[in-house]
């Protein structure tokens, strides 16, 4: 008996690593490419009208990084799995991706079988995290458990604040991230106020910082 293919939406900026995998993916008989994109903006769009089941996310993409888009996505489409895939190994990454709504979260570095088995545990319901990051997550439940979890110091900022400081970072203008966010210049400036008044932070320059610190923007965007 035949399966019906899970429809995957692929987001990655890199075109050399989007291509491998996709040659890959499209090779499986188990999984179909209706899509890619290597802007996270554009990955919640064309969820609208692709309709994935699974969305293979990188985390550091332009416009938009990959958690924030995954929380927007899992937010409007409840019916979507997404499964980050990044080169990042460290803890916050994978805390973060999951506490936006990501079902799982596969290593470049993994073997393509592992995205396989990825892609089968989110689509049968199941949260996935590679057993290459297991320690990371029973660390993480352990310091919870004695009250001594760090709050993580992006959790201070709102969805659209988070927006604005991976714009800014990424050196686009007031009136560019206005016009890419649909809002006026001057609210644009009120939320940079804010930003740095909640971080603490005095330039342009500190925000940028603190965005590639915390997985909002990377060097090369």
């Amino acid at each position: 008996m035949s399966t019906t293919p899970t429809r995957v939406l692929l987001a990655e900026d890199h075109v050399i690593v989007r291509l491998g995998i996709r040659a890959l993916l499209d090779a499986s008989e188990e999984v179909q490419v209706v899509g890619e994109t290597s802007n996270g903006r554009e990955a919640v769009d064309l969820c609208r009208s692709l309709q994935p089941d699974v969305v293979l996310m990188d985390v550091a993409m332009p416009e938009l990084n990959g958690i924030d888009a995954a929380r927007q996505i899992t937010t409007s489409y409840p019916n979507i799995q997404v499964l980050i895939l990044s080169m990042h190994g460290e803890q916050q990454y994978l805390y973060e991706s999951l506490r936006a709504g990501a079902r799982g979260y596969v290593p470049k570095a993994a073997a393509f079988t592992e995205l396989l088995v990825g892609i089968r545990e989110v689509m049968a319901g199941h949260r996935y995290v590679s057993p290459s990051l297991a320690d990371a997550v029973i660390e993480d439940y352990v310091r919870r458990g004695k009250g001594d979890a760090v709050p993580h110091e992006g959790n201070q900022l709102s969805g659209r604040e988070r927006e604005v400081i991976q714009l800014i970072a990424e050196g686009h203008s007031s009136a560019e991230v206005a016009s890419a966010l649909f809002i006026s210049v001057r609210t644009v400036d009120t939320h940079r106020h804010n930003i740095m008044q909640k971080l603490k932070i005095r330039s342009v320059a500190g925000l940028t910082k603190f965005a590639i610190r915390n997985g909002l923007c990377s060097l090369n965007s």
